[in-house]
């Protein structure tokens, strides 16, 4: 038998499995070697990991072909899901998004909408940065969410997907991408709409609340619709000027218009249960739109020295939005608090940001190398409110409010990497002024200025070549953005809000350690970790009388121990069953008020190869224990589920057709949160519609022979600093 297998082997053949427009040779996801009936097989490993970045090879999961960008970050190591759709890295939303290793102004500001409207297919790897470095770490990210698309290849043609979707909610969905080669130039573009019909932005909810002050409470209820629409677009290209030389640009957008309108009836009782007033609103935004513009442009110039570069690069981004949002209450009670028939509330809010970077890297010796550099970021924020009360004698109010912030900064990054050791530690030193102005004379102008120096260093070991073992610490500076700067007052009969013009950044700290184990059949991720925030941006919420009044300042203490973990198991060919657990322990306190929560988001899916060429997929992902929403309040567990059926079809399976079935059992998900410090105190239940039972069928068509995508500089600019404005988009 042996002497046979030798005389077979001396003419076997290696058998390639089929690739697409998207793969290549080298980068298919698996290879066979046939020896008369015994077929050696390698599966190419999803999850790797390097000294600052965890990377999941999202070209290599079958279920990319016809799934959505944001089905494949559920299955990222240290990344969790909440039940709006809300990213979290590392256990908490300061983080950024990256598109090819620089900042997308589009996925930061509306991640939700655009990672749900992505093809996962034009998407090659996901990677979390989770320990950003000294270039970028004082920009307030404790980690990095980097969208890869497909790389270069030196192929002259063009390519493209075309990719549909449509549930049973009426909510479609078009992406197209398209990409040509011509001689030294690269050129792509991708563009994706998607409509939200009103019966799946249907949103229902329930209230109640007791003001501690007077022990009345409120029971309120309400109906409210949200059909619009997206449009988002990039356009990417690269030209090689020479071997070392490189330069390359972009320019996208963002926009959504909505349509929203609903009803809401309120109730107050006294401590006895007696009926003290109630009445009926119907709201609507007769004008909502946002549109955001972004471009970058970078120079890279290589020397004749192994890994030594110097880029340039510019970079601009400009949000504008405006909001009319009209109230009209009926049904009104005798003894009501206010004394108006309506409400017209009117905002236009405007961003705009220039920065300038260059950055040099060079070789010291073997194993060593050191990075350093220089960048000038000029913010603008801008924001007109106005407020006028129908049937009332309140005078219409106006508040213009201008802010800016120039930051210069300069760091240095030292890399070193010998044997199974490698490690990297820098410095970062920030200076940033900040001025706000008051055209309207309403309040005196201010000014203040901030220093920063911002440390951050990770070690790591690599036992043999499916171990290893990292301990990481991350600095990092959140600023606030127009929303939560605005002083401009909002009045409601029941809630009363306004930002605070004087607040600072926030500096977060943790500290991380981390165990990795790549196997043939089993891929495992421990990570326990410590953070820390000291001078947070915490929500402020107040009662008088019975009116809750809302802002910000610099009083959040917060203390957070995490583990999490990710495991990927492939018992037998065709099986891959991931989960994906972060459970945390946090400890928030301001004012006085302390509160204390542990939870658990998990990630659990089981993906089958079957008969007929058939993958079928089933997940669950939700939250077990209570989160904190604000110190004041939690939100309480969830779980959500589905299944799918995919097939590919033609040469080189162009077509691929996937059907969905989302909580198939449950015609509508629950979100409740409960409130339990502070003045106002009580419950909410919230239903979204999307989030319950639907169906959807997704069709992605790919054409031509070109697997490419633009180049990219290797460095380029990362603005991830801001939270709180349209900026960021919260």
């Amino acid at each position: 038998m042996m002497l046979a297998a030798l005389l077979v082997a001396s003419t076997a053949t290696w058998a390639q499995t089929p690739a697409d427009s998207t793969s290549t040779a080298t980068d298919s996801i698996a290879w066979d070697k046939a020896l008369d009936g015994v077929t050696v097989k390698a599966q190419r490993q999803l999850v790797k990991q390097s000294i600052d970045r965890i990377t999941y090879d999202v070209a290599a999961d079958e279920e990319s072909r016809t799934a959505n960008v944001l089905d494949m970050v559920r299955k990222m190591p240290m990344v969790s899901v909440d039940g709006e759709d809300n990213i979290l890295v590392k256990g908490n939303g300061n983080y950024r998004i990256y598109r090819n290793g620089h900042p997308d102004p589009s996925l930061s500001r509306n991640a939700r909408e655009v990672l749900k409207a992505m093809p996962a297919s034009a998407v090659k790897r996901i990677e979390v940065i989770t320990e950003p470095g000294a270039r970028e770490d004082a920009e307030g990210v404790n980690a990095i969410l980097n969208i890869v698309m497909m790389d270069a290849r030196q192929i002259q043609g063009v390519t493209g997907s075309v990719s549909g979707t449509y549930t049973s909610l009426g909510a479609p969905q078009v992406n197209t991408y398209l990409a040509a080669q011509m001689g030294k130039a690269i050129v792509s573009v991708d563009y994706g709409y998607s409509y939200a019909a009103k019966k799946m932005q249907k949103n229902e909810g329930n209230v109640e609340r007791t003001y501690v002050n007077t022990g009345n409470h409120e029971i309120g209820s309400s109906t409210n619709y949200s059909p619009g629409y997206i449009h988002f677009a990039d356009v990417n290209a690269s030209y090689d000027i020479d071997t070392l030389n490189l330069l390359s640009a972009s320019f996208g957008g963002f926009f959504y218009n909505l349509n929203a309108y609903g009803d809401t009836e309120t109730k107050m009782f006294d401590a006895e249960n007696h009926l003290l007033y109630a009445y009926g609103a119907h709201s609507r935004l007769p004008q909502f739109s946002h549109h955001s513009w972004h471009g970058r442009l970078d120079y890279e110039h290589k020397t004749r020295r192994q890994g030594e570069q110097f880029t340039a690069s510019y970079m601009f981004a400009m949000t504008r939005q405006r909001t009319d949002d009209e109230t009209f209450y009926t049904s009104l009670t005798d003894d009501m608090p206010f004394d108006y028939a309506g409400v017209l509330q009117s905002t236009r809010e405007r961003f705009t940001e220039h920065t300038f970077q260059a950055d040099y890297l060079r070789p010291l010796w073997k194993g060593h190398r050191v990075e350093t550099g220089a960048k000038y970021i000029l913010r603008s924020n801008g924001s007109n409110n106005e407020q006028a009360f129908y049937a009332s004698i309140l005078p219409t109010t106006f508040t213009t409010f201008d802010h800016t912030m120039n930051i210069a900064a300069a760091y240095v990054d030292y890399f070193y990497e010998e044997g199974r050791w490698s490690a990297r530690a820098g410095l970062r030193y920030e200076h940033s002024y900040m001025k706000g102005h008051y055209p309207d004379g309403s309040a005196a102008d201010f000014d203040k200025r901030l220093n920063d120096w911002v440390p951050q260093a990770s070690l790591k070991y690599q036992f043999n070549d499916r171990q290893s073992l990292k301990l990481g610490y991350v600095t990092s500076i959140t600023r606030p953005g127009i929303t939560f700067l605005n002083p401009a007052v909002v009045s409601l009969p029941q809630q009363v809000s306004y930002g605070n013009a004087h607040l600072s950044s926030e500096r977060h700290q943790s500290l991380t350690l981390m165990y990795s184990y790549f196997g043939q059949r089993l891929t495992l991720q421990l990570a326990p970790a410590m953070s820390y925030t000291h001078n947070g941006l915490g929500a402020i919420v107040y009662a008088v009388d019975d009116v809750r009044y809302s802002t910000f300042s610099n009083v959040l203490r917060q203390y957070r121990w995490q583990m999490e973990g990710y495991a990927q198991w492939k018992p037998i060919d065709g099986t891959t069953l991931v989960a994906n657990v972060t459970f945390t322990d946090n400890h928030a306190r301001h004012s006085g008020l302390r509160q204390h929560t542990t939870s658990a988001f998990y990630y659990v899916s089981l993906a089958q190869q079957l008969p007929w060429k058939l993958l079928g997929t089933m997940y669950t992902f939700g939250q077990a224990g209570r989160s904190p929403q604000t110190v004041y309040a939690y939100t309480q567990p969830w779980n959500r589920y589905a299944i799918s059926l995919q097939r590919s079809f033609l040469r080189n399976e162009r077509l691929t057709l996937r059907l969905h079935a989302n909580s198939p059992f449950h015609v509508r998900q629950h979100y409740k949160t409960r409130t339990t410090l502070g003045d106002v105190r009580g419950w909410g239940d919230a239903v979204n519609r999307s989030n319950g039972r639907y169906f959807a069928l997704t069709a992605t068509f790919r054409f031509g022979n070109l697997q490419t995508a633009v180049k990219k500089t290797s460095r380029t600019i990362e603005n991830s600093d801001v939270v709180g404005g349209i900026s960021k988009g919260n």
